[in-house]
Protein backbone atom coordinates (compact mmCIF):
# COMPACT_ATOMS: atom_id res chain seq x y z
CA UNK A 1 0.00 0.00 0.00
CA UNK A 2 1.25 3.46 -0.78
CA UNK A 3 0.41 7.06 -0.33
CA UNK A 4 1.39 10.19 -2.20
CA UNK A 5 3.02 13.08 -0.43
CA UNK A 6 4.05 16.45 -1.76
CA UNK A 7 7.61 17.67 -1.55
CA UNK A 8 8.57 21.16 -2.67
CA UNK A 9 12.24 20.20 -2.77
CA UNK A 10 11.61 17.70 -5.53
CA UNK A 11 8.73 16.32 -7.54
CA UNK A 12 5.09 16.99 -7.00
CA UNK A 13 4.46 13.32 -6.24
CA UNK A 14 6.45 11.07 -3.99
CA UNK A 15 5.44 7.48 -3.26
CA UNK A 16 6.40 6.10 0.12
CA UNK A 17 5.74 2.85 1.89
CA UNK A 18 3.36 3.27 4.81
CA UNK A 19 3.90 1.48 8.06
CA UNK A 20 6.11 -1.47 8.92
CA UNK A 21 6.01 -4.31 6.45
CA UNK A 22 3.91 -2.22 4.04
CA UNK A 23 0.92 -2.46 6.42
CA UNK A 24 -1.13 0.69 6.81
CA UNK A 25 -1.81 1.26 10.51
CA UNK A 26 -5.20 2.34 11.85
CA UNK A 27 -3.56 5.55 13.06
CA UNK A 28 -2.40 6.35 9.51
CA UNK A 29 -5.86 5.49 8.16
CA UNK A 30 -7.51 7.80 10.67
CA UNK A 31 -5.20 10.66 9.69
CA UNK A 32 -6.13 10.06 6.05
CA UNK A 33 -9.83 10.14 6.98
CA UNK A 34 -9.47 13.38 8.95
CA UNK A 35 -7.67 15.05 6.04
CA UNK A 36 -10.12 13.55 3.50
CA UNK A 37 -7.11 12.31 1.54
CA UNK A 38 -8.29 11.03 -1.86
CA UNK A 39 -4.92 9.35 -2.41
CA UNK A 40 -6.16 6.49 -0.19
CA UNK A 41 -9.10 5.71 -2.46
CA UNK A 42 -9.08 1.97 -3.07
CA UNK A 43 -6.80 1.29 -0.11
CA UNK A 44 -9.50 1.07 2.58
CA UNK A 45 -12.96 2.25 3.62
CA UNK A 46 -14.09 3.42 7.04
CA UNK A 47 -17.39 2.73 8.77
CA UNK A 48 -19.27 4.67 11.44
CA UNK A 49 -20.82 2.32 14.02
CA UNK A 50 -23.51 4.74 15.21
CA UNK A 51 -24.95 5.23 11.69
CA UNK A 52 -24.17 1.83 10.19
CA UNK A 53 -22.68 3.53 7.09
CA UNK A 54 -19.28 3.08 5.47
CA UNK A 55 -17.48 5.68 3.33
CA UNK A 56 -14.45 6.45 1.22
CA UNK A 57 -11.50 8.17 3.02
CA UNK A 58 -12.30 11.37 1.07
CA UNK A 59 -16.02 11.46 1.87
CA UNK A 60 -17.09 15.08 2.55
CA UNK A 61 -19.46 14.08 5.37
CA UNK A 62 -18.83 15.29 8.91
CA UNK A 63 -16.38 13.09 10.84
CA UNK A 64 -17.41 11.00 13.83
CA UNK A 65 -15.17 10.39 16.84
CA UNK A 66 -12.28 7.95 16.45
CA UNK A 67 -13.72 5.34 18.84
CA UNK A 68 -16.90 5.21 16.72
CA UNK A 69 -15.01 4.28 13.52
CA UNK A 70 -13.92 0.93 12.09
CA UNK A 71 -11.72 0.27 9.06
CA UNK A 72 -12.15 -2.33 6.30
CA UNK A 73 -10.10 -3.32 3.28
CA UNK A 74 -13.00 -2.64 0.90
CA UNK A 75 -16.77 -2.41 0.43
CA UNK A 76 -17.32 -6.17 0.55
CA UNK A 77 -15.70 -6.51 3.97
CA UNK A 78 -17.69 -3.56 5.32
CA UNK A 79 -20.99 -4.95 4.05
CA UNK A 80 -20.27 -8.42 5.44
CA UNK A 81 -19.99 -6.70 8.82
CA UNK A 82 -23.43 -5.17 8.40
CA UNK A 83 -22.60 -1.68 7.14
CA UNK A 84 -24.30 -0.06 4.13
CA UNK A 85 -22.66 2.26 1.56
CA UNK A 86 -22.80 6.04 1.95
CA UNK A 87 -25.05 7.66 -0.64
CA UNK A 88 -22.98 10.81 -0.58
CA UNK A 89 -19.55 9.40 -1.57
CA UNK A 90 -20.77 6.16 -3.21
CA UNK A 91 -17.90 3.90 -2.07
CA UNK A 92 -19.22 1.11 -4.30
CA UNK A 93 -18.04 2.97 -7.42
CA UNK A 94 -15.21 0.62 -8.31
CA UNK A 95 -13.83 2.72 -11.15
CA UNK A 96 -11.96 5.28 -9.06
CA UNK A 97 -11.04 2.65 -6.46
CA UNK A 98 -9.29 0.32 -8.87
CA UNK A 99 -7.70 3.14 -10.86
CA UNK A 100 -6.18 4.87 -7.83
CA UNK A 101 -4.88 1.62 -6.40
CA UNK A 102 -3.02 0.38 -9.48
CA UNK A 103 -1.73 3.83 -10.45
CA UNK A 104 -0.03 4.14 -7.06
CA UNK A 105 1.43 0.67 -7.47
CA UNK A 106 2.93 1.77 -10.79
CA UNK A 107 4.36 4.85 -9.07
CA UNK A 108 6.07 2.58 -6.55
CA UNK A 109 7.44 0.44 -9.40
CA UNK A 110 8.81 3.58 -11.09
CA UNK A 111 10.48 4.79 -7.90
CA UNK A 112 12.16 1.41 -7.43
CA UNK A 113 13.46 1.30 -11.02
CA UNK A 114 14.52 4.85 -11.89
CA UNK A 115 17.88 3.59 -13.11
CA UNK A 116 16.25 1.40 -15.75
CA UNK A 117 14.63 2.24 -19.09
CA UNK A 118 11.02 3.04 -18.23
CA UNK A 119 9.01 3.34 -21.43
CA UNK A 120 5.22 3.42 -21.60
CA UNK A 121 5.32 -0.12 -23.00
CA UNK A 122 7.47 -1.31 -20.08
CA UNK A 123 5.07 0.16 -17.53
CA UNK A 124 2.03 -1.19 -19.36
CA UNK A 125 3.52 -4.69 -19.45
CA UNK A 126 4.26 -4.51 -15.72
CA UNK A 127 0.65 -3.50 -15.00
CA UNK A 128 -0.78 -5.93 -17.57
CA UNK A 129 -2.65 -3.06 -19.26
CA UNK A 130 -2.70 -1.54 -22.72
CA UNK A 131 -0.38 1.47 -23.12
CA UNK A 132 -3.35 3.64 -24.13
CA UNK A 133 -5.38 2.73 -21.03
CA UNK A 134 -2.35 3.19 -18.76
CA UNK A 135 -1.55 6.63 -20.21
CA UNK A 136 -5.11 7.92 -20.01
CA UNK A 137 -5.88 6.62 -16.51
CA UNK A 138 -2.50 7.56 -15.02
CA UNK A 139 -2.93 11.15 -16.17
CA UNK A 140 -6.53 11.28 -14.95
CA UNK A 141 -5.56 10.16 -11.44
CA UNK A 142 -2.30 12.10 -10.99
CA UNK A 143 -2.55 14.98 -13.45
CA UNK A 144 0.71 14.09 -15.22
CA UNK A 145 1.66 11.44 -17.77
CA UNK A 146 3.80 8.42 -16.80
CA UNK A 147 6.75 9.93 -18.68
CA UNK A 148 6.40 13.25 -16.84
CA UNK A 149 6.21 11.40 -13.55
CA UNK A 150 9.38 9.45 -14.33
CA UNK A 151 11.23 12.65 -15.27
CA UNK A 152 10.06 14.45 -12.14
CA UNK A 153 11.18 11.57 -9.93
CA UNK A 154 14.58 11.45 -11.62
CA UNK A 155 15.01 15.19 -11.23
CA UNK A 156 14.11 14.93 -7.55
CA UNK A 157 16.62 12.13 -7.04
CA UNK A 158 19.27 14.11 -8.88
CA UNK A 159 18.60 17.15 -6.68
CA UNK A 160 19.03 15.07 -3.53
CA UNK A 161 22.43 13.85 -4.75
CA UNK A 162 23.46 17.41 -5.63
CA UNK A 163 22.42 18.81 -2.26
CA UNK A 164 24.39 16.03 -0.57
CA UNK A 165 27.51 17.34 -2.32
CA UNK A 166 27.73 14.80 -5.15
CA UNK A 167 29.16 15.91 -8.51
CA UNK A 168 26.79 16.90 -11.31
CA UNK A 169 27.80 13.96 -13.52
CA UNK A 170 27.45 11.38 -10.75
CA UNK A 171 24.14 12.88 -9.63
CA UNK A 172 22.45 12.81 -13.01
CA UNK A 173 23.63 9.29 -13.89
CA UNK A 174 22.77 7.90 -10.45
CA UNK A 175 19.29 9.41 -10.84
CA UNK A 176 18.71 7.48 -14.07
CA UNK A 177 19.38 10.11 -16.75
CA UNK A 178 21.22 8.76 -19.78
CA UNK A 179 23.09 11.97 -20.54
CA UNK A 180 23.69 15.52 -19.37
CA UNK A 181 21.75 16.82 -22.40
CA UNK A 182 18.58 15.03 -21.22
CA UNK A 183 18.71 16.97 -17.95
CA UNK A 184 19.22 20.31 -19.67
CA UNK A 185 16.33 19.58 -22.02
CA UNK A 186 14.06 19.39 -18.97
CA UNK A 187 15.53 22.60 -17.56
CA UNK A 188 15.07 24.54 -20.79
CA UNK A 189 11.46 23.37 -20.98
CA UNK A 190 10.67 25.05 -17.68
CA UNK A 191 11.78 22.77 -14.85
CA UNK A 192 14.03 25.37 -13.27
CA UNK A 193 17.63 26.17 -12.40
CA UNK A 194 20.51 24.12 -13.78
CA UNK A 195 22.13 21.30 -11.75
CA UNK A 196 25.13 23.42 -10.80
CA UNK A 197 22.84 26.04 -9.27
CA UNK A 198 20.74 23.45 -7.46
CA UNK A 199 23.78 21.92 -5.81
CA UNK A 200 24.09 22.96 -2.15
CA UNK A 201 21.13 25.29 -2.04
CA UNK A 202 21.81 27.49 -5.05
CA UNK A 203 25.57 27.85 -4.70
CA UNK A 204 26.91 29.96 -7.55
CA UNK A 205 23.67 31.81 -8.26
CA UNK A 206 24.02 35.58 -8.44
CA UNK A 207 20.80 37.18 -7.22
CA UNK A 208 20.22 40.92 -7.22
CA UNK A 209 17.26 42.26 -5.31
CA UNK A 210 15.46 45.43 -4.38
CA UNK A 211 12.80 46.28 -1.80
CA UNK A 212 9.95 48.71 -2.33
CA UNK A 213 6.85 49.86 -0.48
CA UNK A 214 3.52 48.40 -1.55
CA UNK A 215 -0.09 48.05 -0.36
CA UNK A 216 0.89 44.66 1.12
CA UNK A 217 3.93 45.90 3.04
CA UNK A 218 7.56 45.73 2.04
CA UNK A 219 7.99 43.90 -1.26
CA UNK A 220 11.28 42.25 -2.24
CA UNK A 221 11.94 41.44 -5.91
CA UNK A 222 14.92 39.22 -6.67
CA UNK A 223 16.29 38.24 -10.07
CA UNK A 224 19.10 36.34 -11.74
CA UNK A 225 20.40 37.22 -15.19
CA UNK A 226 17.64 34.97 -16.60
CA UNK A 227 14.64 36.49 -14.84
CA UNK A 228 12.71 37.04 -11.61
CA UNK A 229 13.41 34.28 -9.09
CA UNK A 230 11.81 35.62 -5.90
CA UNK A 231 8.99 37.89 -4.78
CA UNK A 232 8.62 38.17 -1.00
CA UNK A 233 6.20 40.17 1.16
CA UNK A 234 6.62 41.21 4.78
CA UNK A 235 6.37 43.94 7.39
CA UNK A 236 10.04 44.93 7.26
CA UNK A 237 13.15 44.76 5.08
CA UNK A 238 14.69 42.30 7.49
CA UNK A 239 11.70 39.96 7.20
CA UNK A 240 11.74 39.75 3.42
CA UNK A 241 15.53 39.49 3.27
CA UNK A 242 15.37 36.58 5.72
CA UNK A 243 12.85 34.78 3.52
CA UNK A 244 15.07 35.25 0.47
CA UNK A 245 18.10 33.93 2.36
CA UNK A 246 16.13 30.87 3.50
CA UNK A 247 14.97 30.13 -0.04
CA UNK A 248 18.50 30.56 -1.47
CA UNK A 249 20.85 29.72 1.43
CA UNK A 250 24.01 29.32 -0.67
CA UNK A 251 23.41 31.95 -3.38
CA UNK A 252 25.25 35.25 -3.61
CA UNK A 253 22.62 37.83 -2.62
CA UNK A 254 23.23 41.49 -3.37
CA UNK A 255 20.86 44.42 -2.89
CA UNK A 256 20.96 46.69 -5.93
CA UNK A 257 18.12 49.22 -5.93
CA UNK A 258 19.42 51.12 -8.97
CA UNK A 259 20.13 48.03 -11.05
CA UNK A 260 16.71 46.55 -10.20
CA UNK A 261 14.72 49.75 -10.77
CA UNK A 262 13.20 48.55 -14.05
CA UNK A 263 11.97 45.37 -12.36
CA UNK A 264 10.63 47.29 -9.36
CA UNK A 265 8.80 49.77 -11.59
CA UNK A 266 6.81 46.93 -13.14
CA UNK A 267 5.44 46.05 -9.69
CA UNK A 268 4.73 49.70 -8.91
CA UNK A 269 2.67 49.90 -12.12
CA UNK A 270 0.85 46.71 -11.15
CA UNK A 271 -0.15 48.15 -7.76
CA UNK A 272 -1.32 51.30 -9.52
CA UNK A 273 -3.70 49.15 -11.55
CA UNK A 274 -1.99 49.93 -14.84
CA UNK A 275 -0.94 46.46 -15.95
CA UNK A 276 -0.52 42.80 -15.18
CA UNK A 277 3.00 41.49 -14.65
CA UNK A 278 4.58 39.88 -17.72
CA UNK A 279 8.17 39.25 -16.69
CA UNK A 280 10.76 36.57 -17.50
CA UNK A 281 11.16 33.97 -14.75
CA UNK A 282 13.98 31.85 -13.40
CA UNK A 283 12.37 29.48 -10.91
CA UNK A 284 12.54 25.77 -10.21
CA UNK A 285 9.37 23.72 -10.51
CA UNK A 286 8.15 20.24 -11.35
CA UNK A 287 6.19 19.45 -14.48
CA UNK A 288 2.93 19.56 -12.57
CA UNK A 289 3.80 22.79 -10.74
CA UNK A 290 4.57 24.50 -14.05
CA UNK A 291 1.26 23.35 -15.50
CA UNK A 292 -0.53 24.85 -12.51
CA UNK A 293 1.51 28.05 -12.57
CA UNK A 294 0.89 28.61 -16.27
CA UNK A 295 -2.82 28.04 -15.75
CA UNK A 296 -2.78 30.59 -12.92
CA UNK A 297 -1.03 33.11 -15.17
CA UNK A 298 -3.95 32.79 -17.58
CA UNK A 299 -6.47 33.99 -14.96
CA UNK A 300 -7.47 37.52 -16.06
CA UNK A 301 -6.61 40.51 -13.91
CA UNK A 302 -9.38 41.05 -11.35
CA UNK A 303 -10.83 37.55 -11.81
CA UNK A 304 -10.53 34.41 -9.69
CA UNK A 305 -10.45 30.65 -10.19
CA UNK A 306 -10.84 27.75 -7.77
CA UNK A 307 -8.35 25.03 -6.88
CA UNK A 308 -10.77 22.37 -8.09
CA UNK A 309 -11.50 24.35 -11.26
CA UNK A 310 -7.80 24.46 -12.13
CA UNK A 311 -7.50 20.73 -11.44
CA UNK A 312 -10.44 20.08 -13.77
CA UNK A 313 -8.93 22.31 -16.45
CA UNK A 314 -5.70 20.29 -16.25
CA UNK A 315 -7.64 17.08 -16.74
CA UNK A 316 -6.91 15.95 -13.18
CA UNK A 317 -10.10 16.51 -11.13
CA UNK A 318 -8.66 14.60 -8.16
CA UNK A 319 -5.60 16.85 -7.96
CA UNK A 320 -7.06 19.92 -6.20
CA UNK A 321 -4.74 19.34 -3.22
CA UNK A 322 -1.77 19.20 -5.56
CA UNK A 323 -2.93 22.48 -7.11
CA UNK A 324 -3.10 24.04 -3.64
CA UNK A 325 0.43 22.80 -2.92
CA UNK A 326 1.70 24.30 -6.19
CA UNK A 327 0.17 27.62 -5.12
CA UNK A 328 1.81 27.39 -1.70
CA UNK A 329 5.25 26.74 -3.22
CA UNK A 330 5.02 29.51 -5.81
CA UNK A 331 8.24 31.55 -5.33
CA UNK A 332 7.19 34.55 -7.44
CA UNK A 333 3.91 35.91 -6.09
CA UNK A 334 2.08 38.42 -8.30
CA UNK A 335 4.02 37.36 -11.41
CA UNK A 336 2.35 33.99 -10.93
CA UNK A 337 -0.81 35.47 -9.33
CA UNK A 338 -1.78 32.64 -6.99
CA UNK A 339 -3.78 35.14 -4.91
CA UNK A 340 -6.44 34.79 -7.63
CA UNK A 341 -7.02 31.15 -6.68
CA UNK A 342 -9.70 30.70 -4.02
CA UNK A 343 -11.68 27.88 -2.45
CA UNK A 344 -14.76 26.38 -4.05
CA UNK A 345 -16.72 27.96 -1.18
CA UNK A 346 -15.28 31.38 -2.01
CA UNK A 347 -12.95 31.29 0.98
CA UNK A 348 -9.35 32.52 1.01
CA UNK A 349 -7.22 29.48 1.79
CA UNK A 350 -3.54 29.07 2.53
CA UNK A 351 -1.83 32.10 0.96
CA UNK A 352 1.89 31.98 1.77
CA UNK A 353 1.98 35.69 2.61
CA UNK A 354 -1.21 35.65 4.68
CA UNK A 355 -4.88 35.81 3.75
CA UNK A 356 -5.05 39.47 4.77
CA UNK A 357 -2.62 40.31 1.97
CA UNK A 358 -4.51 38.01 -0.39
CA UNK A 359 -7.72 39.93 0.28
CA UNK A 360 -5.90 43.24 -0.18
CA UNK A 361 -4.63 42.15 -3.60
CA UNK A 362 -8.05 40.93 -4.74
CA UNK A 363 -9.71 44.14 -3.61
CA UNK A 364 -7.00 46.23 -5.29
CA UNK A 365 -7.60 44.52 -8.63
CA UNK A 366 -11.38 44.84 -8.28
CA UNK A 367 -11.13 48.56 -7.57
CA UNK A 368 -8.79 49.04 -10.54
CA UNK A 369 -11.27 47.28 -12.84
CA UNK A 370 -14.18 49.38 -11.57
CA UNK A 371 -12.12 52.53 -12.06
CA UNK A 372 -11.25 51.58 -15.64
CA UNK A 373 -14.90 50.88 -16.47
CA UNK A 374 -16.00 54.23 -15.07
CA UNK A 375 -13.35 56.00 -17.16
CA UNK A 376 -14.67 54.42 -20.37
Amino acid sequence: MHMLTFDNSGPELQVANVGAGNVLTDEAKWKAVLSRDAHFEGVFVFAVRSTGIYCRPSCPARRSSRDNVAFFAGPDDAERSGFRPCRRCNPRDARSFSASAWVYEICAFIDANLGKRLTLSTLAAHADLSPFHLQRTFKKVLGVSPRQYVESRRLAKMKRFLRDGETVNNSLYNAGFSSRSRVYEKISSGLGANPGAIRQGGRGLQIRYTIVDSPVGRLLVGATERGVCAVCMGDSDRTVETVLAEDYPAANLHRNDDGMKEWADAFVRYFAGQSSLRLPLDVTGTTFQWKVWKKIQSIPYGKTATYSGIADALGAPQASRAVARACATNPVALVIPCHRVIGKDGGLHGYRWGNKRKLTLLNLEQRALVSKRSDC
